[in-house]
């Protein structure tokens, strides 16, 4: 059984930056880890990619072959790479045993809400090795300044939730920077639990240029909040307390935290509706000792010869 994330987000909202992060910190607390890039427009990677779709498929390649614009020429490059979705699995195979994945996606929304092919390899990789994998949908935290954006990222969560159907976490990501954008009309709370969004239409009322899609609005607000699904944790990839939080949901979405554990149905339920309270720091902390230890064994040894 192999774990791993699946990155998504709008373009800008530092899905790349974040993989390089979250692969930082996941080797710190002991885990080996594959980066895994599908983004045939990211020509210039931060983070060692253990598998590259441009190996495969260029997006520039394709938009002069076939005369397609950015956004045309991903969709072929997700349609080609689910017709040779053998050549992403024999490259993934040797890692399965001793890896743990993070797939950067591309930014073309349209990938993870309208065409299925995006969806199709995710689904495909998890029935044939076995994956059990989250979904980290990245949404930039400047989008809570502006109530008309807010929503529009709220009805692009939930669509990308129903369309993808795994374990799904929507992140506010570069929280440290929300600031610099001016004061928000709520609390930070307000955004991150998707609340009462009546008020957030008070506030859209204001603005001349939102008025007259009031009753739109309305309607879209409705929608998220009937579905129930919708909320955010927030994200400063720079924070190692803000990633080690994030990766906790994680590891209790996609099941990380049972893995190696025998207990029954009974344990298992405690377990999952309990709140995750280990120490990921003091797990690298330990290690560390012990990798100090053993180079301190080894002088003695050096030094009795």
């Amino acid at each position: 059984m192999v774990f791993g994330q699946v990155v998504i987000g709008p373009p800008g909202s530092g899905k790349t930056t974040y993989c390089n992060g979250m692969s930082q910190f996941l080797q710190l607390i002991g885990r080996k880890v594959a980066v895994i890039n599908l983004d045939p427009a990211n020509d210039a990677l931060p983070y060692e990619c253990a598998v590259n779709i441009e190996d495969l498929i260029k997006l520039s390649d394709v938009m002069v072959e076939h005369g397609l614009g950015p956004n045309g020429g991903l969709v072929y490059c997700m349609d080609y790479l689910e017709k040779n979705i053998d050549w992403l699995e024999a490259k993934l195979k040797p890692l399965v045993k001793d890896h743990y994945f993070l797939f950067d996606l591309p930014g073309q929304v349209e990938l993870f809400f309208l065409h299925s092919s995006a969806k199709n390899v995710i689904m495909k990789l998890v029935k044939k090795l076995n994956l059990r994998l989250t979904a980290v949908h990245l949404v930039d935290a400047h989008l809570c300044s502006d109530p008309g954006k807010y929503v529009s990222a709220l009805l692009l969560s939930l669509s990308t939730m129903l369309h993808m159907e795994l374990p799904h976490i929507n992140v506010l990501s570069k929280i440290d920077l929300i600031e610099s954008y001016g004061k928000l009309a709520f609390n930070l709370d307000f955004y991150t639990d998707v609340e009462n969004l009546s008020y957030l239409q008070y506030s859209l009322d204001q603005d001349p240029r939102s008025a007259k899609y009031r009753k739109l609005t309305k309607e879209i607000c409705d929608v998220v909040e009937d579905y129930s699904l919708v909320n955010f944790t927030t994200l400063d990839i720079q924070d190692k307390e803000s990633v080690g939080n994030l990766v906790k949901l994680i590891d209790k979405s996609n099941g990380y935290i049972f893995a190696g554990i025998e207990a029954s149905a009974a344990e298992f339920s405690k377990i999952a509706v309990g709140p995750v309270d280990w120490d990921y720091y003091r797990v690298a902390a330990v290690q560390e000792k012990y990798m100090k230890d053993d180079e301190n064994f080894d002088d003695d040894e050096h030094s009795g010869d």
